[in-house]
């Protein structure tokens, strides 16, 4: 039996690069661009929906505290993005149903990049 995942945030921040709102050169803390373009490695690759099943599973941080998932990622990767790796991961996740994004969201992880 798979050991049970608590989300240490459930609330998406007001700054997240997920958000169609937010200009990601506001995030505090000095942004970067190449370090954005690197976050790529965490989504799932729509041609190959098995991508994920690797032992360790990437997933993105939130820029406020390297302690916790991006909640903006999450809903992407669990929802549009298919990411089957962190579905299996979050199915013992006893406050999923928490999660909560706040107002318009990026499709595509291209589209959280500065334009």
């Amino acid at each position: 039996m798979s050991a049970v995942v608590r989300l240490k945030r459930v609330k998406q921040c007001a700054k997240c690069p997920w958000k169609k709102e937010v200009n990601p050169h506001d995030i505090p803390d000095g942004y970067s661009i190449e370090q954005h373009k690197a976050l790529a490695s965490t989504i799932a690759d729509p041609e190959d929906v098995y991508s994920t099943l690797m032992p360790e599973l990437r997933v993105m941080n939130c820029h406020e505290t390297d302690q916790a998932h991006c909640v903006g990622w999450l809903h992407n990767q669990l929802g549009a993005g298919n990411n089957i790796g962190l579905r299996l991961q979050m199915r013992n996740c006893e406050n999923l149903g928490k999660l909560q994004v706040v107002g318009e969201q990026h499709e595509r992880f291209e589209d959280t990049l500065p334009k």
